[in-house]
């Protein structure tokens, strides 16, 4: 699936996604993540959106923040958002290995876009921007299903996502060690919450 239908869905969606994203009731999943990130460290925020309300946590929190996101207007909001922060357009099927050296990775309700033989890769590609240790915060899909939903606020829009136990499995064969791993079920579909920590 090309990733410019993911991208040109969100470039139709970004405001109208944004007004409408849960505000991420499970801060609690941030809380615990920080606990493994040294204070004042690099945070590399993979499909941030608008930068609410994840980056802008973060940098309350006292940590440097880099997000990345495959849609121009979303990297806009972000901007906006979360000045103090740094932004730049990226898929991240196009992330190479050791690009970034940060101690900490973090990806909400992003990874599940990409087709999901690449998921394992993309995985190991995390790892290789904490060369020091660090923690990864990751949403996947709970369940096993590739498709697309008709209106995803207001565009079509595709998801290729593997179920919870696979997903761990990916996780800890890139070399993480998973440390928190539950279904989150706030919102209207279940989503798998994995924190892991790379040694």
């Amino acid at each position: 699936m090309g990733n410019d239908f993911v991208r040109d869905g969100y470039e139709k969606v970004a405001d109208n996604y944004t007004a409408q994203r849960d505000q991420f009731k499970s801060l609690s999943h941030l809380e615990r993540f920080i606990e493994f990130v040294p204070m004042g460290g690099t945070i590399l925020d993979v499909g941030c959106g608008a930068g609410r309300p994840v980056d802008e946590f973060f940098i309350e929190q006292g940590f440097a923040v880099h997000g990345l996101d495959i849609s121009d207007r979303m990297i806009g909001l972000a901007r906006g958002n979360v000045p103090q922060a740094s932004y730049e357009v990226r898929d991240m099927s196009d992330l190479k290995k050791g690009e970034y050296c940060v101690d900490g990775v973090v990806s909400f309700y992003s990874i599940f876009h990409t087709p999901r033989e690449q998921h394992q890769a993309l995985f190991s590609r995390f790892a290789s921007f904490m060369p020091n240790g660090g923690a990864m915060l990751i949403t996947m899909g709970a369940g096993e299903w590739e498709g697309f939903e008709e209106d995803f606020h207001g565009a079509r829009m595709y998801w290729s996502h593997y179920g919870a136990d696979r997903n761990t499995e990916l996780v800890e064969s890139a070399g993480f060690r998973v440390l928190l791993n539950e279904i989150d079920r706030s919102a209207n579909e279940d989503h798998q919450i994995i924190i892991a920590r790379l040694d």
